[in-house]
């Protein structure tokens, strides 16, 4: 590139005068057309940069890329001049090598989370918004940066994790798909009907807005348990209205089977005592007892012990 500008400015007597040094007015103005090549070639750069990504990656994250492109392209166009302004950049660049392998062995961490950083804003299997699950952290994701992900969890406080975990931890996004299952166990007592209950459940759930019919719910008999008729209901709803349905649905449910005279049973225990008073404990040696403190008591009681005779 430089030997063909020098042709084009071949034959001019100024533009081959001694500027400063070796130095020439063609060589200064052949460094300034390049600089203001690099220049436009960096601003365009830039822009197709941010149009590529954009709806793909937050906005400072593809502002922050667009300005790591500029600043490349500024830096090759440097490189370009260096040659016209008789600049060695030889000693330079071995310094340079060497602090580049001291840097890249200091902030090892740091830079394996920026190109994790770069690698999740492409890949994106989260998103600002999205409710999801990681490294035993839950909530909401606040904020997807270069280095790391910032994550709100239920109770409001605010997580960072950096950008390399998340790219190779395994991520769960509730809301990644746009509908959303839960399920509900509901026991009924053994008197009442099923049929009947199902019934009164599936009712309630065509009635409720953001119960959705593709794919519709479910309510079948799942379990015959201890204490009573377990019935499994699945509904779907969207994702981003899942929470509310959930604990909509599940009062109304409740408030339903009790309208309909179908109870939910709790767990009890039926003691049964014999009728017959127990007839008195044998006396005898090494019971701790006399005869005489038993005699004329008709009736042995739990306020009235004896001990068993071995």
């Amino acid at each position: 590139m430089a030997d063909n500008i020098t042709e084009i400015l071949v034959g001019n007597a100024f533009l081959d005068t001694p500027l400063f040094g070796e130095v020439t007015y063609g060589n200064l103005l052949a460094a300034i057309l390049i600089l203001v090549v690099t220049y436009v070639v960096a601003r365009v750069l830039s822009v197709i940069v941010m149009r590529v990504l954009a709806g793909k990656v937050e906005v400072s994250n593809s502002t922050f890329l667009a300005k790591i492109v500029r600043w490349l392209t500024y830096f090759v166009g440097i490189v370009a001049i260096s040659p016209f302004l008789h600049i060695d950049f030889s000693g330079l660049m071995v310094a340079g090598g060497i602090v580049a392998v001291a840097i890249s062995f200091a902030s090892q961490s740091t830079l394996s989370n920026f190109v994790a950083g770069v690698l999740l804003m492409f890949e994106r299997p989260v998103g600002v918004g999205d409710n999801i699950s990681v490294n035993n952290t839950e909530g909401y994701v606040e904020d997807i940066g270069i280095l790391s992900t910032t994550i709100r969890t239920y109770s409001g406080i605010y997580v960072r994790i950096p950008n390399e975990s998340m790219f190779t931890s395994d991520i769960t996004n509730y809301v990644a798909h746009i509908a959303r299952r839960f399920d509900y166990d509901i026991g009924i007592r053994y008197s009442d009907d099923a049929d009947k209950a199902i019934k009164v459940i599936k009712g309630i759930i065509e009635k409720h807005p953001y119960a959705l019919k593709n794919p519709g719910p479910s309510v079948y008999v799942d379990e015959l348990g201890n204490n009573s008729i377990n019935l499994k209901v699945r509904i779907w709803a969207p994702s981003a209205f899942w929470w509310d349905v959930r604990t909509d649905l599940l009062w109304k449910i409740f408030q339903a089977l009790r309208k309909a005279d179908i109870d939910i049973p709790f767990p009890q225990l039926t003691l049964w005592y014999g009728q017959e008073p127990p007839k008195p404990a044998k006396i005898g040696k090494g019971s701790g007892f006399t005869p005489q403190e038993v005699l004329g008591k008709s009736e042995v009681s739990p306020e009235n012990a004896v001990k068993v005779v071995k």
